[in-house]
């Protein structure tokens, strides 16, 4: 009889870590708790995971590493899904995931592929991240997604998907044609419980895919299940490039305005995305990630066409509506 492992999540009340946590308890082979810090322990949306039978580890992040590394005893896998602004504190979470003997650690990725420094500045501080782990030789998973299907559509002229769309919009970045690695988000936390109970991906990078479209494929297929033709916007390499500069150039004079930090995350995804064509299979496989459909071919993800047919039958949710 195989023993379960226990599995403590970081972020259980996000978008990602919400999605990992419905993939662990769906999967039924783990022992699952949650990591709170004290000041979200009374929140109501950590009580909802608690009446549903959730345990929690009630610990702070900044406390003394002897501290965290008491709280992880016990714990086989730790999975982060710590918000973007929080990525650092993890620097103190993998020193003390060592000394307590967690096998495998998951960092905060989730995100598109992207080269390890010097295209986005949320790529590259996770990077000091996934560099601890090997410094200190924890055992780890890096798991990228893509981005969402969730926030990948286009707004409709009659407006009626705007309901699930987190940004309604139809801007075509550069020439529409650079293909991306889409996922998605229910589907991240079931390909999470299959690569981390995985030996093949241990001490590697994986990547999921539901789908892998351009732009203008994504807004062909909006066209043909809305019967709608949609009124693009355009906006230019060189424009998206001037604007990575700008933002760049805003938050040098203020590096902890967390809105000016958002605005250059927004910048560079759309250069890595769209201008440098970054998030694409190909490139996955030459920065040596394992693509996650070809190690499970039986968990069948949700494609952007049928994810978009739930979206015009009213069954979307916009992300972070909290």
């Amino acid at each position: 009889m195989t023993t379960r492992q226990r599995v403590l999540l970081l972020g259980a009340t996000g978008e990602t870590g919400g999605s990992i946590l419905e993939g662990l308890l769906a999967a039924d082979q783990y022992d699952v708790e949650i990591l709170v810090r004290p000041s979200s322990a009374s929140k109501q949306s950590v009580k909802d995971l608690v009446d549903r039978g959730v345990q929690l580890r009630v610990f702070d992040l900044c406390a003394p590493q002897s501290e965290i590394t008491s709280a992880l005893s016990g714990i086989d896998i730790l999975i982060s899904a710590i918000g973007p602004r929080d990525l650092l504190q993890q620097e103190a979470l993998v020193r003390a995931a060592k000394e307590a003997g967690v096998k495998r650690f998951i960092p905060c990725a989730f995100i598109t592929i992207a080269p390890p420094t010097g295209a986005m500045l949320l790529r590259d501080e996770k990077e000091e991240i996934y560099n601890e782990i090997k410094r200190v030789e924890l055992p780890y998973t890096v798991i990228d997604v893509g981005f969402w299907h969730q926030i990948s559509f286009p707004s409709v002229p009659s407006g009626r998907v705007d309901y699930a769309n987190f940004g309604p919009d139809a801007t075509i970045h550069g020439d529409g044609d650079a293909p991306n690695i889409l996922t998605d988000l229910r589907d991240i936390g079931r390909f999470v419980a299959r690569i981390i109970a995985d030996d093949r991906t241990l001490n590697q990078f994986v990547y999921t895919c539901g789908d892998v479209l351009t732009e203008n494929e994504i807004f062909g297929i909006v066209e043909e299940l809305s019967g709608e033709k949609i009124e693009r916007t355009f906006e230019t390499s060189q424009q998206i490039e001037q604007k990575v500069e700008d933002a760049v150039s805003d938050l040098a004079q203020n590096p902890d305005d967390l809105t000016k930090r958002m605005a250059v995350w927004i910048a560079q995804y759309n250069h890595s995305k769209y201008v440098r064509k970054d998030n694409r299979p190909d490139y996955a496989k030459y920065l040596g990630y394992l693509d996650a459909r070809e190690l499970y071919p039986d968990l069948v993800p949700v494609s952007f066409r049928d994810y978009f047919l739930e979206v015009l039958d009213g069954k979307g949710k916009r992300p972070y509506m909290g």
